[in-house]
């Protein structure tokens, strides 16, 4: 039965190939977003940002909140 399954579902080799990368694709991207260090690193960009004037407080506070979330969200999921 595997030899007829697998030449029956040959054509979807492509789509389960796509799906597979796109999987990893957003495994690696899902990494980097939730990254403790980049986060932090974004965080000291913003202070640096805001210290020079090229921010406003409020705009700070925001992606800091922002930030912070995701930090607390992926730490709450246990990762």
């Amino acid at each position: 039965m595997g030899l007829l399954t697998g030449l029956l579902t040959w054509p979807l080799a492509p789509l389960r190939g796509v799906w597979w990368l796109a999987e990893r694709v957003q495994q690696q991207a899902e990494s980097v977003y939730y990254d403790p260090v980049s986060i932090r690193n974004q965080i000291a960009e913003l202070d640096r940002a805001l210290a020079a004037g090229e921010i406003s407080e409020q705009e700070c506070d925001q992606a800091q909140e922002e930030l912070i979330g995701r930090l607390l969200s992926r730490g709450g999921a246990g990762g």
